[in-house]
């Protein structure tokens, strides 16, 4: 028999420690990260088609007309969104699919799918968010500022979600958010 993959959100505010806890989720217990499209410049590091596929503007708003994505939003200028054909071929093989993905876009999945597994990753306080994004190093002061002001939108976001964790470390997190899916396993068969 065929098992189904999961389909799971993974959401939080810019700073959280989405990134890092969905790598060792993908590491340590075998998940599939779904690589989002986005219109924002590269990071020093990001891969195409391992971090996200980079587009231009005018190419994502093409995907969006052909009805590409499972979902999309603009977050802080930039287009995001998650290719609906990749993500279907791992489900359907059985492999369980993590989307790494900001509110608008999980509230859009969810609304639109009912297997899906929503979890909300929260910083451990305000202060501590701060520090990590100004600790990253990857954007200028006004970038940090639009990020913190859309935290707390966000926060009031967060609610919709089955499942909040608290980022208290990277290890505890990965553990909690495994044992959320490992219990939703059998809800989905």
């Amino acid at each position: 028999m065929n098992k189904r993959g999961i389909l799971a959100i993974i959401s939080g505010f810019s700073g959280a420690g989405k990134g890092t806890i969905v790598g060792e989720l993908v590491k340590k217990y075998g998940y599939a990260l779904s690589i989002s499209a986005t219109t924002r410049s590269p990071r020093e590091g990001e891969v195409e088609g391992v971090n996200y596929f980079f587009k231009s503007r005018e190419t994502f708003e093409e995907m969006i007309d052909r009805g590409e994505f499972i979902e999309y939003a603009q977050y802080v200028g930039n287009y995001y969104g998650t290719p609906a054909d990749k993500v279907q071929e791992k489900l359907d093989l059985g492999i369980d699919v993590l989307l790494e993905i900001e509110v608008q876009g999980a509230k859009k999945v969810m609304d639109a799918r009912k297997d899906v597994i929503s979890i909300f990753l929260l910083p451990p306080s305000r202060e501590e968010l701060e520090r990590r994004l100004v600790g990253r190093g990857t954007e200028d002061a006004e970038t940090i500022r639009r990020r913190l002001e859309a935290s707390g939108y966000e926060m009031g976001m967060a609610g919709l979600y089955q499942h909040q964790v608290v980022n208290h470390t990277v290890e505890q997190a990965a553990e909690e958010i495994e044992k959320i899916l490992h219990a939703g396993c059998g809800q989905m068969d």
